[in-house]
């Protein structure tokens, strides 16, 4: 088991990465603030940037892709995986050994071909180099020390020397990235060290962070813990709340139709009260008006009675006002009204009962129900209490059986293993690279060495050429110039040889490297290789479960592991470790809902005690419509009200008896007349005035009693079976809602693990056990491998190989070229130089 869990790790060393990532809560819960995971901060950043050399590095990746275009072949490599994998002693004449050794030569012929190529080069470089020697001793090749002498030397000569300095110029380029590809190994070698050490030191902290990490998930089941008690505490107004509120639906309409009921008793009284006493005002009111509008009437007709109205003049006017004098009356008859004292003294008993009060005593035992349920689940709440504290021992318990401790303390000592091997393994490193670099240096050397002879050649040969000179006569330095060119073509044969072993070998394996190994692990190429199904084991679909759980059924393959951890997934998840350690089964929201339904099975909620209202209210209801309201002669009232006070308007006829009397000539008759109109407008003001106001009163008094005695009987029926229906709810019915509400609270309460469980998992798949550090190292790897290795030694031979390519041609200019510098024995001459010197 334990060298299981060790692989598993390894496995996660290879393939995993994390980084924070927000948790999401159930929208159920949000109130409930789990927090964060606490995440370890980690240093490496596993990204390398060449910087320029890599402009050299995409040429070689070009040249690799031209020499070998085709694309990975992943089903070959699948094959000869398996064949290797199956086969005991794998058989080369089996058919389909053969196809696949055919299949792997196709792949590699553009490898093959530049080998072969770089073979023939290094056997007929040094044969060639042998015959040219063989043959110059022979005063052949360029080897007789004569020169015959034509018109375009001087052209030939200066072609020669461009081309041989154009060729140096190019095996300087080649050498020039040889050296740099060189040097960059070299130093990005040095940096190695603190790249390692800082995954290293990620490594540390991840296996720091992970058991901080899972205690913070199992610490955080008490905050879950303390919420549901907080619940639990306020039981009464969350769950006699909800039953209050659901209740009050019937119960609160028909306490609020009974207090307006009240309401109306109260204005009932105040209303014939108001009836009485108007009817009192009224009648005395009128009587007094009565005389009042007598004497007015009497007083002009003894003032109409002056000699002054005889004259022709003043009869039309004085007999219009005698004629109006009739309309000096009252309308209505007040003294018709009958007395209310019966209706009232019969709403005063019932007044004498404080319904108001009954009503508020209602109020007050419905609400109520909150401290009744709080008081009777008292048992209930201790029950859930004791469960909780058992579920949380049962979560440490469960938590301290994973062999977590152990696991990490293993991995701790394996990566303080690897990291002194590899701390062991520097000082051969730097040994080998510098062992490594001599050598390249020393090849470079060679080509310098070359190179140095041509230009140094080149240059005596320019510098010490002389026109005029024959080739017999030519100076010193342009003889030491030829005879440098022809040094730089003797290391040629001698070295280039060499160098072209070093590269053709370099090449085949670099360049395989490259393509097989470097450029499909960046395409993912090389994990559908591993992904194979059945690659290693013909009964295994998926060799990392199988091997790891026994299960190769489990969907678990190197890319996806490498992916889920690339994207910052944890551990649990990457490696689905749910088939080693069951973390799903420890924070089962169904084994909270259990355990808390258990308790909340026994909840009995008795509301029987609660009174909407009391016998004493109800007769005192029953007593209002009996109280002969409804016996009153609205119709008798209403017909009198109707009416106006007086039989006509005093003003109007006080300003009609005015625009009459300026009709008259000034005399007694006008002056008296005058004073009546006075008198009548004093009467309105004093009277007519008051009267209206309680005429008003009174009109509203019996308005309002009408409509109240309006199917009052009904009315107060209605009251009453809503408050029987409301009472018969509480006492009888209730039991449905406080179920209903019951189980609305218990599926809160659960809700809250419900959310703690989603976090726990979502914590375990994106947080716990982030693997960045992991990751990091098979990108370090890659780096280290193919970005800094690989790609530094496809450098070095692409640029020695171009180098010495371009040294064939560079030793055809030479050997033509130095012929044109050095001092020749022998020279032609021409018969018009034979006239000149005879």
């Amino acid at each position: 088991m334990m060298l299981k869990v060790g692989l598993v790790l390894l496995l996660c060393w290879s393939f995993t990465c994390s980084e924070p990532q927000a948790i999401k809560q159930r929208s159920a819960s949000e109130t409930l603030d789990l927090g964060y995971v606490p995440s370890g901060v980690y240093e490496t950043v596993a990204y390398y940037e060449p910087g320029a050399i890599g402009i050299l590095f995409h040429m070689v990746h070009g040249f690799l892709h031209v020499v070998q275009p085709n694309p990975f072949p992943r089903e070959l490599i699948t094959k000869i995986a398996q064949e290797n994998f199956r086969a005991t002693e794998p058989d080369i004449k089996k058919p389909e050994n053969i196809v696949l050794t055919l299949q792997a030569l196709q792949y590699e012929m553009g490898f093959m071909v530049c080998a072969v190529l770089g073979a023939l080069f290094v056997l007929l470089m040094p044969l060639a180099g042998l015959c040219f020697c063989v043959c110059r001793c022979c005063d052949n090749c360029g080897g007789e020390m004569h020169q015959r002498q034509r018109k375009n030397a001087d052209c030939k000569r200066t072609f020669l020397a461009s081309g041989l300095f154009a060729t140096s110029l190019v095996v300087t380029a080649g050498v020039v990235c040889a050296y740099s590809a060189n040097q960059n190994l070299t130093n990005q070698l040095k940096g190695v060290r603190r790249l390692v050490n800082s995954n290293m030191r990620d490594l540390q902290t991840f296996v720091n962070q992970t058991p901080l990490q899972i205690d913070y998930l199992t610490s955080q089941y008490f905050t879950v813990k303390n919420k549901v008690i907080s619940d639990l505490g306020n039981i009464g107004p969350l769950l006699g709340g909800k039953i209050q509120e659901q209740l009050g639906k019937k119960a609160l309409p028909a306490l609020d139709a009974t207090l307006r009921m009240t309401s109306a008793i109260r204005e009932t009284k105040q209303a014939l009260e108001n009836v009485s006493v108007s009817i009192d005002v009224l009648k005395e009111g009128s009587s007094r008006l009565q005389v009042n509008l007598s004497r007015a009437r009497s007083g002009l007709e003894d003032t109409l009675s002056d000699p002054a109205c005889s004259v022709r003049e003043t009869a039309p006017v004085c007999g219009s006002i005698r004629d109006s004098l009739h309309q000096l009356n009252i309308d209505a008859d007040f003294s018709k009204l009958p007395d209310v004292s019966a209706q009232l003294a019969k709403v005063d008993d019932v007044l004498e009962t404080d319904l108001s009060s009954i009503v508020q005593k209602g109020y007050s035992s419905f609400n109520k129900t909150p401290a009744l349920v709080e008081e009777q689940t008292r048992n209930v709440v201790k029950g859930v209490e004791s469960h909780l504290d058992s579920i949380g021992t049962k979560i440490t318990g469960m938590t301290k059986k994973f062999p977590m401790q152990a696991i990490l303390a293993n991995f701790t000592m394996f990566i303080n293993h690897v990291h002194s091997s590899i701390e062991d393994f520097y000082p051969q490193m730097d040994q080998t690279d510098f062992y490594r670099w001599v050598c390249c240096i020393s090849l470079c050397c060679v080509v310098v060495l070359i190179l140095a002879f041509n230009f140094l050649g080149l240059l005596c040969g320019i510098c010490g050429h002389d026109k005029h000179a024959s080739p017999t006569t030519r100076g010193c330095i342009s003889n030491t110039g030829g005879n440098l060119i022809m040094a730089g073509v003797g290391f040629t044969f001698i070295f280039s040889w060499v160098l072209m072993a070093v590269v053709a070998s370099s090449f085949v394996v670099g360049g395989n490297v490259e393509k097989l190994v470097c450029e499909p692990f960046g395409t993912k190429e090389l994990f559908k290789v591993v992904d194979t199904p059945y690659l290693v084991n013909a009964a295994w679909r998926n060799f990392i479960p199988g091997f790891l759980y026994n299960n190769p059924d489990v969907d678990l393959t190197a890319e996806n592991l490498y992916s889920n951890c690339k994207e910052n997934r944890g551990l649990y998840s990457a490696l689905h470790l749910e088939n080693m350690f069951n973390i799903t089964a420890l924070v089962d929201s169904s084994m909270y809902a259990k355990d808390i339904s258990v308790n909340f099975e026994d909840v009995k909620v008795d509301l029987t005690s609660e009174v909407l209202l009391e016998d004493e209210g109800k007769q005192n209801l029953i007593s209002f419509t009996q109280t002969g309201i409804g016996d009153i002669k609205f119709q008798l009232y209403l017909a009198e009200l109707n009416k106006t006070v007086t039989a006509v308007d005093l003003l109007k006829f006080a300003n009609e008896l005015d625009a009459l009397t300026d009709q008259l000539p000034r005399s007694t008759l006008e002056s008296g007349l005058r004073q009546h109109a006075r008198n009548l407008r004093h009467i309105h003001n004093q009277q007519v005035v008051p009267l209206k106001q309680d005429l008003s009163t009174l009109r509203q008094s019996i308005h309002f009693l009408e409509k109240t005695s309006t199917d009052l009987s009904n009315k107060v029926t209605n009251v009453l079976g809503a408050i029987e229906e409301a009472q018969y709810l509480i006492s009888n019915n209730a039991t449905y809602i406080i179920n209903q509400e019951v189980e609305k609270y218990m599926r809160s309460l659960i809700g809250y693990f419900e959310s703690y469980t989603e976090w726990v998992m979502t914590s375990l798949t994106l947080e716990v056990g982030g693997c960045k550090p992991l990751s990091n190292v098979v990108d370090t790897a890659e780096i280290v491998a193919c970005s800094l290795v690989v790609d530094s030694m496809n450098a070095f031979w692409f640029g020695l190989g171009w180098a010495a390519l371009f040294l064939i041609p560079n030793v055809v200019f030479s050997v033509r070229l130095a012929k044109f510098y050095r001092r020749m024995d022998t020279e032609d001459v021409y018969d018009d130089a034979i006239d000149n010197w005879n």
